[in-house]
């Protein structure tokens, strides 16, 4: 276990003999001084469930830190989704959004919550406090573009103490959302949106109703949604269709002195404007093979010319000249679309029981666009076998390019090209979403309340990725020669045979209908995702009564199974085509818990004492992977007085690994390593450091004076799930202060210090790290030497496995603030709110038992250390208005530790602070037709820097569209 903070430390012992206390106190004796009065006035008490907590409590405080977001402020914005918005909460990060879905394969489209940006499967997601099947394949992410928006009343986060509630996976917090319980009437909307800056637009439409029926003991409803939008490519929106290339200094203004190499104002690299690659193109890039040197280029008809690189060239870029744009192939928007079905309905049986149940159909379909088969060199370049290589007979070769070949006295040519005119690989995921809950809820007697329910869900995915180039027809389409009768065919009569078509690249577009056909497939995937959860929870908020109040109780028992397979296409699981050959799996696991959560009120009206409460939680679980696991959490709740309350929570969670992390298929690859035991590599080490690594290696049989060059090649690696893995653990600790002053009405302060420390961490490492740390740990006794095979012969490496390990470590804290004031205003009622997060550290250990040996990433891109959201709204009459500033500070684009080795990589160090606004003004008539004008980004605001030619989710945090407009029309019956 990694060392816990001083301030860790401090309270998880005041909290231990808090609770040793607590258990004291609360004797069972103290129940019989009720009176019949005090039965009474329990009756009339409302209780209250909140997150964070299943004890029913009296008013609305909750013993963890909330945040609460209104389900109306929601939708309230041009944002396709309710993941768009809450990914920019200053807690959450913008991992797989909408802007940045795309980056891995068979997330187009998907929208998930990743709290503290510590991991999408560290963060639980919940529908009215109960578990939803997740849309990523092996995983437990849950897409939010399932969850009806129409229907959330709430939706409630909570970053501290849940795993012991809640149960895994909630390592850094749950997103619970809360829907309306009864929908009553008819409510229809329909949202169209424009963009200012390019023809970017979407649409959104919701229908709901709703009505009660038998007396009003019961009620039914459902819902309709669809939303849709076309995709933006990166060259057609202004901010993102510039290109960059990074050129060195040296090449720009000449030579450095050694002071100067060192000095941020001589940077290694400059960073420059339109430019790029100058040594490939879309039409094709000639190179020759013996000097490596380019040639010519071709115009988009074939005909051949000179690469024109301009004035300002380093290494293969450079600027204002014939770059390749490669922004070309990048999506800021991709095309998506989903249709949302829902209906939901609950009955009073009796004043004691109530059913309910609620059943889902989504349909989701996303889009990602990237990048064509390419080629561009090759690995020792002047071997005459390898296939793109043109030679000098080839029946397209155009007059320009034959003579030069002549004139230089070579047999074949290299051609570095981007085969856009053969189709840029497109990847389509459908996603289909079916989920039932039935339950049941009610009163046992006058204080015992249950809930009993079942859930069941499944998932089920097509990925259909299509312009897959396949290698071999490839290679003989491209070795196309004259049979001698005028005829272009391919070369080999084992092409011929199998029905190949030359294919021509010498230009752009180029390529015949039936060539493109020839040399691509489409590749079709699927995965399938089930989840089967029952659940049965007990409360009772009055079990005894002690001096200060009532003792509270909540427990229960859940069972959950989860099973994922995923079936590759059967031909690109062999690595015959240009698209990942990736493993399959079929993994499933299920795990049954039991819970049980007091709160216990130990002081209340003494002097600087209005109430004192303890809360503890804990959760057994028995998992059918990783056995048991034990999460617990204790806390304290002190309210000063009416004004002061203060709040602090320890927590030990856990994160079972996942179905991917264990069950994935083993898939072939191959990785660049240096065999630590040559002597060559024994040659820098000395003294106890080289005695150690030579006994290690002679102990895996390797030979003494060992020193083949065989690791020179690739070697043959397996990457893959890993089933011995164990689960992670966290300590989580939350410390904090709620300020609402009598002499403000209608003013709150919020502030939390958290802490989140995850050890045992599943990670992935480096081959070569893996080699090195085998044979230099006290001996070969370890995980990574068990990684690893050599032939016992030679003592040659013949296999490595790259399996994910329970050896890192994640330490992030920082500090939440939320602000809030509303006040009458002008006949009207003025509201606003400022949340935020500063984040103190981000740190991540590759490798748990060494504590100095971490990177920082607090203030760089992606973990802005200040995060801040400003919201002001007024009501008057039928009219709404409302602003809302989204504030990130800047942030560094190089780590702490980077910059001490290298102190100027780059003139570009940093992006500078942004804020962003939007902005929203409605009015509803009586006959209730509602209209609303909302703008987001309001004042245009482009990204800092260059972020505004970068992907991925460190920049997903910028706005990508720029100003969009949006009109709103509803309709309430």
């Amino acid at each position: 276990m990694a060392k816990k903070s001083f301030l860790a430390n401090s309270i998880q012992a005041a909290l231990v003999a808090g609770f040793s206390s607590a258990l004291l106190v609360g004797a069972p004796a103290f129940a019989q001084d009720q009176t019949d009065n005090q039965e009474v006035d329990r009756e009339e008490v409302e209780k209250i469930q909140v997150t964070g907590s299943r004890i029913g409590r009296i008013g609305e405080s909750s013993p963890t830190p909330i945040t609460v977001i209104d389900g109306d402020a929601l939708v309230e914005t041009g944002a396709m989704n309710i993941g768009e918005v809450l990914s920019r909460l200053p807690a959450l990060a913008t991992t797989f959004t909408l802007a940045n879905s795309g980056r891995f394969i068979g997330t187009a489209g998907i929208s998930t919550l990743n709290l503290r940006n510590m991991g999408v499967d560290r963060t639980l997601v919940l529908v009215d406090g109960k578990r939803h099947v997740s849309s990523s394949p092996g995983s437990g992410a849950v897409d939010t573009n399932t969850i009806p928006s129409a229907w959330i009343e709430r939706v409630e986060i909570i970053t501290g103490g849940a795993s012991a509630v809640y149960g895994a996976d909630a390592v850094t917090g749950v997103i619970n959302f809360v829907l309306k319980k009864n929908v009553e009437g008819l409510n229809a909307t329909a949202t169209r949106g424009y963009a200012d800056n390019h023809e970017y637009d979407n649409e959104k439409y919701t229908l709901s109703y709703g009505t009660n029926f038998n007396g009003g003991r019961g009620n039914i409803a459902f819902s309709v949604e669809y939303n849709g939008q076309d995709s933006l490519n990166s060259l057609d929106n202004p901010w993102t269709a510039t290109s960059f290339a990074n050129f060195r200094y040296e090449d720009l203004y000449g030579p450095r002195t050694a002071e100067q190499q060192d000095d941020p104002a001589f940077p290694d690299q400059i960073l420059l404007p339109n430019a790029g690659y100058y040594a490939i193109s879309n039409p094709g890039t000639t190179w020759n093979p013996f000097t490596g040197g380019i040639m010519g280029t071709f115009n988009p008809d074939g005909s051949y010319r000179d690469v024109y690189t301009g004035d300002v060239v380093s290494g293969l870029f450079c600027q204002d000249c014939d770059y390749i744009n490669l922004r070309q192939y990048n999506e800021v928007q991709p095309k998506f679309s989903r249709t949302n079905y829902n209906v939901k309905g609950n009955y009073e049986v009796n004043d004691d029981m109530s059913v309910y149940f609620d059943a889902k159909y989504v349909n989701s379909k996303g889009q990602n666009i990237g990048q064509p088969f390419f080629r561009f060199y090759a690995t020792g370049a002047a071997a005459a076998g390898y296939p793109y290589l043109m030679k000098r007979d080839n029946a397209f070769l155009p007059e320009g390019l034959a003579q030069e070949m002549d004139d230089l006295g070579i047999p074949f040519v290299g051609v570095n090209r981007m085969y856009n005119d053969v189709g840029r690989r497109i990847e389509e995921n459908t996603r289909e979403t079916t989920r039932f809950v039935v339950g049941s809820e009610g009163n046992l007697n006058q204080d015992w309340t249950y809930d009993v329910s079942l859930v069941w869900g499944k998932s089920e995915i097509e990925r259909v990725n299509g312009a897959n180039v396949i290698f071999q027809n490839m290679e003989w389409a491209l070795d196309a020669v004259d049979d001698g009768t005028g005829n272009i065919v391919c070369r080999s009569a084992e092409a011929q045979a199998d029905g190949c078509v030359p294919i021509n690249i010498f230009g752009d577009g180029m390529p015949s209908q039936e060539a493109q056909d020839y040399v691509t497939t489409t590749s079709i995937g699927t995965s399938e995702i089930e989840q089967t959860v029952f659940n049965a929870a007990f409360t009772n908020s009055f079990l005894y009564e002690l001096p200060a109040g009532f003792v509270g109780f909540a427990g229960g028992v859940e069972y959950r199974e989860e099973k994922s397979v995923t079936v590759e296409d059967p031909f690109a699981k062999t690595g015959a085509t240009f698209f990942n050959a990736l493993g399959e799996t079929d993994g499933k696991y299920d795990v049954s818990e039991v819970f049980g959560e007091v709160t216990v009120p130990l002081v209340s009206d003494v002097a600087f004492v209005d109430m004192l409460t303890f809360d503890t939680a804990v959760r057994f679980a028995d998992y059918s992977t990783i056995g048991n696991a034990t999460s617990w959490k204790v806390g304290f709740d002190w309210t000063v007085n009416d004004q002061f309350r203060t709040r602090v929570t320890y927590a030990e969670a856990i994160r079972a690994p996942n179905i991917d992390e264990l069950f994935s298929g083993q898939s072939q690859s191959f990785a660049s390593v240096n065999d630590p035991c040559r002597t060559s590599n024994l040659a820098d080490l000395s003294g106890e450091a080289r005695t150690r690594r030579e006994q290690n290696c002679a102990a895996l049989g390797v030979p003494a004076d060992f020193d083949s060059d065989y690791d020179a090649a690739t070697l043959e690696t397996l990457v893959g799930g890993n089933p011995d893995l164990n689960e992670e653990s966290a300590e989580t600790l939350t410390v904090g202060f709620v300020y609402t002053p009598t002499w403000l009405e209608g003013f709150s302060a919020t502030v939390d210090y958290w802490e989140i420390d995850i050890d045992d961490t599943i990670s992935g490492i480096g081959f070569q790290t893996v080699l090195n740390r085998c044979v230099d740990a006290e001996s070969v006794d370890n995980q990574f030497c068990n990684l690893v095979d050599r032939d016992p012969a030679t003592g040659e490496i013949t296999l490595m496995r790259g399996f994910a390990l329970n050896i890192a470590r994640s330490l992030n804290s920082g500090v939440d603030f939320e602000f809030a004031y509303e006040t009458p205003l002008f006949d009207g009622e003025f509201t606003t709110n400022l949340i935020g997060t500063y984040l103190i550290e981000a740190k991540d250990y590759p490798f748990a038992d060494e504590p100095d040996n971490f990177t920082d990433y607090a203030g760089i891109t992606g973990d802005q250390d200040l995060q801040m959201q400003l919201r002001f709204g007024y009501r008057v009459g039928a009219w709404s208005f409302g602003t809302n500033t989204r504030y990130l500070n800047g942030v560094e684009l190089y780590t702490a530790d980077s910059l001490e080795r290298n102190p100027n990589p780059s003139n570009e160090l940093r992006w500078g602070s942004y804020a962003v606004t939007d902005v929203n003004a409605g009015y509803k008539f009586d006959n209730g037709f509602g209209v609303s004008l909302g703008v987001d980004n309001f004042f245009n605001r482009r990204p800092p820097g260059i972020a505004n030619t970068a992907t991925g989710a460190g920049s997903a945090v910028y706005d990508n569209i720029g100003r969009f407009a949006y009109l709103r029309g509803t309709y309430t019956f």
